[in-house]
Formats: C-alpha cells, sequence, structure tokens
C-alpha cells in the first residue's frame, strides 16, 4: 500500500528554504497541501521560492538564524500569521572547510550558529505550539553526524550534535503529542557548497574517504523524506536519524 503524505489544512515552517533542499522541501509540502512560513536571510530567492509552491498560502520571513532572536522571531511570525504551526522543517545549513588549525573563529562561530544553535532556538520556541496540534520536528542532519570528515571538523561537530540533540528532545518528550526526528543526507548539489573550496593541498584519499560510490543524492529524495515525517505519514517515526546518504556511513 503506497504511504499516503497528506498536510492538507497544516501549516509548516522550513529554514534554508531559499534555495537547495530547503526550497524542494517547501514544494513538497506545498504539494501535499501545507500552508507554509518559509524563512531564509536571501529575501530574492525566498520571493523566488515562494512563486513556486502553487496554491498554498504562503508567508516569507527573512531571518538571519545566526541571532537566537530571529529563530523566536520567525515561529512568533508563522503562528501570528496562520494561528497554528504542524511542523517545524530545521533545513538551513552551512559549511566551511578548513584545516582545523587554520579555520578561522568566526567561521566555526557561524557554522555552529546555524546548524545547531538555530534549530535548538527554532525548536524551543516551536514545541508548545506543535504540542497543541500533535506536530512534528525534522531536522536536516548529515552523513557527518555519523563519521569524521577531514577538513571539516566544525560542521561534524554540528550535525553531530544536531542528531543528538534530536535523540534528546524525542525522549524529554516520548509521552507527549509531539514526533521529533531528523534525516542524514550525504552530499547533494545545493547552494549549501557553492564557493566550497579545500585547503590547499588537501589529500584528496581523505576526501574520498566521505565522497561515496554511487555519487551526488538527488535533493527531491531527501525532500520526500523530509515531507513524510513532517506529515502524519511519520506517526511511527520519534528519535530517528534516518540516514539517506547512498551508502556513505555503509561501512
Amino acid at each position: 500500500m503506497a504511504m499516503k503524505v497528506d498536510m492538507s489544512g497544516k501549516v509548516a515552517l522550513v529554514t534554508g528554504a531559499a534555495s537547495g533542499l530547503g526550497r524542494a522541501s517547501a514544494r513538497k509540502l506545498a504539494e501535499a497541501g501545507a500552508d507554509l512560513c518559509i524563512v531564509d536571510v536571501n529575501a530574492e530567492r525566498l520571493a523566488e521560492t515562494a512563486g513556486m509552491l502553487g496554491t498554498a498560502k504562503v508567508l516569507t520571513h527573512v531571518a538571519n538564524l545566526a541571532d537566537p532572536d530571529t529563530c523566536t522571531g520567525a515561529v512568533a511570525a508563522a503562528v501570528a500569521h496562520f494561528g497554528r504551526l504542524d511542523a517545524l522543517c530545521n533545513i538551513a545549513g552551512i559549511i566551511r572547510m578548513a584545516r582545523t588549525t587554520d579555520m578561522p573563529r568566526d567561521h566555526y562561530l557561524q557554522t555552529i550558529a546555524i546548524n545547531l544553535n538555530a534549530p535548538w532556538f527554532l525548536s524551543q520556541a516551536a514545541i508548545p505550539h506543535l504540542l497543541e496540534t500533535s506536530g512534528a520536528i525534522v531536522n536536516c542532519c548529515s552523513s557527518a553526524s555519523f563519521i569524521g570528515e577531514a577538513y571539516a571538523a566544525a560542521y561534524c561537530a554540528s550535525k553531530a550534535g544536531l542528531m543528538n540533540m534530536t535523540k534528546a528532545m524525542a525522549m524529554e518528550y516520548a509521552r507527549q503529542p509531539i514526533r521529533i526526528n531528523a534525516v542524514a543526507p550525504g552530499g547533494m548539489i545545493t547552494n549549501i557548497s557553492d564557493g566550497m573550496t579545500f585547503p590547499a593541498e588537501a589529500e584528496m584519499d581523505l576526501i574520498a574517504r566521505y565522497s561515496g560510490l554511487r555519487g551526488q543524492v538527488e535533493v527531491d529524495d531527501v525532500a520526500d523524506l523530509v515531507t513524510m515525517l513532517a506529515s502524519p505519514a511519520g506517526r511511527s517515526y520519534h528519535g530517528a536519524c534516518i540516514s539517506i546518504d547512498a551508502g556513505i556511513t555503509a561501512g
């Protein structure tokens, strides 16, 4: 029997929605019937996403999620506009490649702020509303949540932290009407890799260890998984971090 993913009458907040997985997730959620609050720092591309969402009611909210107050504000804006919140999809992310000893302090702090702190503050603000609607949180982790990746120590730290945060929150709310899960994609062709460069004289055999044998993961496949977990179709999932990485973490 095919799984029915139905978000009719529900509201989802999606971060990182100006492009990549965030945009694809917003589109898939809209196709499933959800109304959307889409959040990103890039106002122009966020407006482009809004134009792709068909008949869904859409609130665009421009915010730099490195600031905890803007995280709280994004949730408040969604609830004020729609009167409810049924799903929080923490998709926004950043990666900076560098040798550990060479990474600028501001790059490290930005990585932790966007990848780990923002999902925390967004979840903290969203949970009271999600409890009212028996809603869901879906975090975007990574294959880097499970394995060490050379020249990406800050990114790995943020994504491993997000995975365990997902599980800890799921345990905390195990007896309450909310589902908290994560997806862990491998490399995808998205804007997160725009301008990404490896350090000079990087050891390419080390990079190959986390590049995978089957190529890039399709963004729409991950967006389908995000949408399922955000919807009532994901009712049996709680505290899961589902790998969708074309085998990178298989062994």
